[in-house]
């Protein structure tokens, strides 16, 4: 149930901070292997998924790409794609994260390569991948140049994950194989990854689970391990999942919708976590039930996909703000008329020990 620690505070739809001819949704920063956020003449560099603006705005997914932009003082610009055009194994791109390493030249990017280049029609399938670049900032621009094959980090195994390869799906039933977040554990050096996936164990409709892999070596294989938090029966997406350290706790966070919770729950949209002792658990729900950062119930689609920086500051993308009834936008018109695609208002969070809760 929502209270005042746990929902995020209203805001209204400003079109004036829309980008021009762009529609942009999940976001992540480029940071440094322990959590810190470089920065580049004061602005802070960002990848965003972004697609030019079509009638519906639902359309998007089926085109998305990776950009580059920047943030400096709360105002957002929305720079070049990430990767070479025809470079990705996907005939579109969704989300990962970002690592730039200490010496500021190289960076990394984990990603999700969705469908296939090439390939014999649109699907939703999903692969995990990473590639590198050598990095400059020059002029205020940011040059990527360099870049490695991109690597398949792991595959689904049809044992603990499903393979997420269906050709068609409506939002929120697809199965998931994607969203790869990297977390360095300070304590031991080793690398994680964490990922949104489907619960191949399960006979429910709602197979949603969290999966991870571990890197012990630098630049070695990644190996993928079971999940580490399942919500089989209960919710079918558990996605952009990513961690942070404070102090002995490790805080693993996801976003989910209302709509993708089984039959009979009701719970918002929202920011979710779990704290433990250790990268791989044994997690506790924080607060109880996990929910820290849930929508205003007077506008329930306002924002969505969620990440959560190493100062506890909170990024999502504006989804619908200021709409009470989601039920009435009924087509792409409305769809296209109400819906934001930009940055929404950062917020913040505390945390201590399994509570959490929103500060402003």
């Amino acid at each position: 149930m929502r209270d005042p620690a746990n929902t995020i505070p209203a805001f209204a739809l400003d079109s004036s901070a829309r980008v021009p001819g762009f529609d942009l949704w999940d976001m992540w920063p480029v940071e440094h292997e322990d959590g810190r956020l470089p920065r580049f003449d004061g602005a802070a560099l960002w990848m965003v998924l972004a697609a030019t603006v079509e009638p519906d705005p639902d359309s998007r997914h089926m085109v998305a790409r990776i950009y580059l932009a920047s943030e400096r003082d709360g105002r957002w610009t929305l720079h070049q794609p990430v990767f070479p055009e025809g470079f990705t194994p996907g005939d579109r791109e969704w989300s990962g994260s970002a690592v730039l390493d200490d010496t500021g030249t190289r960076l990394t990017v984990h990603f999700t390569a969705a469908g296939r280049r090439n390939g014999p029609g649109p699907s939703l399938e999903q692969r995990l991948f990473e590639a590198s670049c050598s990095f400059a900032a020059s002029d205020g621009g940011i040059i990527l140049s360099d870049w490695s094959a991109p690597q398949e980090t792991m595959v689904a195994d049809g044992i603990d994950y499903q393979v997420a390869n269906q050709t068609e799906g409506r939002g929120g039933e697809i199965l998931g194989f994607r969203d790869p977040g990297f977390f360095r554990d300070a304590a031991t050096g080793g690398a994680y990854l964490f990922f949104t996936g489907s619960c191949a164990r399960s006979s429910s409709r709602w197979t949603g689970n969290i999966g991870v892999a571990r890197q012990d070596d630098a630049g070695g294989a990644w190996q993928m391990l079971p999940p580490v938090l399942s919500a089989a029966g209960v919710n079918n997406e558990l996605e952009r999942p990513h961690m942070r350290q404070r102090g002995g706790n490790y805080y693993l966070f996801w976003s989910t919708q209302a709509k993708v919770f089984a039959e009979n729950i009701v719970a918002p949209t929202g920011l979710y976590g779990a704290v433990a002792p250790s990268p791989l658990g044994p997690f506790t729900l924080l607060n109880g039930t996990g929910l820290v950062a849930g929508t205003p119930p007077e506008c329930p689609a306002q924002e969505y996909s969620w990440w959560v920086l190493d100062d506890l500051q909170v990024i999502g993308f504006a989804d619908f703000p200021g709409i009470r009834d989601m039920g009435l936008i009924v087509d792409a018109a409305q769809r296209r008329a109400h819906f934001a695609g930009y940055p929404a208002p950062f917020f913040r969070i505390a945390l201590d020990g399994a509570t959490a809760r929103v500060v402003g």
